[in-house]
């Protein structure tokens, strides 16, 4: 029995945090070598860091990517930024099956819960369709902008190209990483005229959705009709861009606002930009970021600790959880004694999710925020803004992360690795798990609540 259980495959969730951390520190072990940097190369804090915020998908970073990077780290960075968007288990699964490798059941479920998945049926399927789609949509969005950026006279031919490729994926990733910052001639960074953001716009919109809803959306014609899940992902996404857009257009056109003096359509595509892009993308639509408004600024904030949808390139709670509380909310509003949506009823296990993932996310978020603040020198919103930006691998800044030293660093890495893999799967990995079900059932009693 002894050597059984010193050979029993670890746990999916397990894997899951165990294959994130081994691949932070070969991709800072990458980064970290001199071929990879620029005037002597990265320190290894920096690397570790840049991998880390690359692996989960976030864009906060103590470098310049252009210039502190060479050609060779720029391709490392877009590898890690490919590899954390897609997920390593997608990866995995793809080359193993190159190599003739079968596909075990405790990969299969650690694949579920890489994508997110309800279900494992089909899973290696699903892996390479799921692969050659977000192949495709990168393309396609490369394509796009180098078409476009080859006219720009600031940029070369191979510029260009280099520039729209990490740029698509960086997008369609949700990442948030750029190398126009500190490119001669962009000194606010990303281009921002109206076809730009519109191509990166919808790369980060689609890649914000989840694989499942992508899937559902690819199989309509043959289906005709949508599961609960992307009825309540589409209905909830369209009302936070909404309301965002909406948001940053009256709260930067006003006297005083980043916005004012731009015309009132051109306000709407970059309001829209920064709305989509807040979530968890990272890309500063709003040129002076670190300068709008504190109304725009709260905005930011609960954008990005909700977050994109579940199963997809994005963090914060998710859209999931906050429609779960949302209609639970609702019902319990409407004397229901079940939480209901759309004809059906949500099961008793998915609300007590949302609310453990809610709960644990504020402790994390909150935690950090305090450890922030009795360590720097920094006001509260700035030290809250940075650390939900984290949380949501979102990547926006409004200037703390260049800023931080050794063990802010680390306290942001912790949020960053945190947000990326979620809180459940956190939570169940480091949970010691019990080898007997419950067998005592104790009186119940209730507690004053509200």
């Amino acid at each position: 029995m002894p050597l059984a259980n010193q050979l029993r495959p670890l746990p999916p969730p397990l894997r899951l945090v165990l294959g994130l951390v081994a691949l932070m520190f070969i991709g800072a072990f990458l980064l970290w070598l001199p071929i990879s940097g620029q005037n002597g190369g990265l320190t290894w804090n920096e690397a570790l860091f840049t991998a880390t915020s690359a692996l989960t998908v976030t864009g906060l970073s103590t470098i310049t990517p252009i210039t502190d990077l060479s050609l060779f780290g720029v391709w490392i960075l877009l590898i890690l930024i490919q590899s954390g968007g897609v997920g390593f288990m997608v990866i995995a699964v793809v080359v193993l099956r190159l190599i003739g490798r079968r596909i075990s059941l405790t990969d299969r479920l650690a694949l579920q819960d890489s994508l997110g998945l309800l279900s494992p049926g089909a899973i290696v399927t699903l892996t390479r369709n799921v692969l050659a789609m977000v192949l495709l949509i990168e393309t396609l969005g490369a394509i796009l902008l180098y078409l476009h950026w080859r006219t720009d006279p600031r940029l070369n031919e191979g510029q260009a190209l280099l520039y729209a490729v990490f740029h698509a994926v960086s997008a369609f990733c949700n990442a948030g990483f750029d190398l126009f910052s500190g490119t001669p001639g962009y000194p606010e960074g990303i281009p921002r005229d109206n076809f730009s953001l519109a191509i990166m716009g919808w790369l980060i919109f689609i890649g914000g959705l989840g694989i499942p809803v992508i899937g559902d959306l690819l199989l309509f014609w043959r289906q005709r009709r949508f599961s609960l899940h992307t009825r309540i992902t589409l209905t909830v996404v369209s009302f936070l861009v909404v309301v965002g857009t909406l948001g940053f257009f009256f709260a930067e056109g006003q006297p005083g606002g980043t916005l004012v003096d731009e015309p009132p359509l051109r306000r709407l595509l970059i309001c829209f930009f920064q709305s989509v892009s807040a979530r968890t993308a990272g890309f500063a639509g709003i040129p002076d970021i670190a300068h709008i408004t504190d109304a725009s600024e709260l905005l930011l904030i609960v954008l990005m600790f909700i977050g994109c949808a579940p199963a997809s390139m994005g963090g914060g709670i998710t859209t999931g959880t906050f429609a779960a509380l949302m209609i639970s909310l609702w019902s319990y509003a409407r004397g229901l004694s079940e939480a209901q949506f759309g004809g059906r009823t949500l099961a008793v296990g998915t609300m007590r999710k949302a609310g453990a993932v809610l709960t644990v996310s504020l402790l994390v978020v909150i935690t950090a925020i305090w450890l922030i603040l009795i360590t720097h020198d920094v006001s509260l919103d700035r030290a809250s803004f940075e650390v939900v930006s984290a949380f949501a691998t979102c990547g926006l800044s409004l200037g703390l992360t260049s800023e931080l030293n050794l063990f802010g660093q680390f306290v942001i890495m912790g949020v960053m690795f945190w947000g990326r893999l979620g809180a459940l799967t956190i939570v169940i990995a480091i949970a010691r798990r019990q080898s007997q079900a419950q067998m005592i059932r104790y009186p119940e009693e209730q507690i004053l609540i509200g």
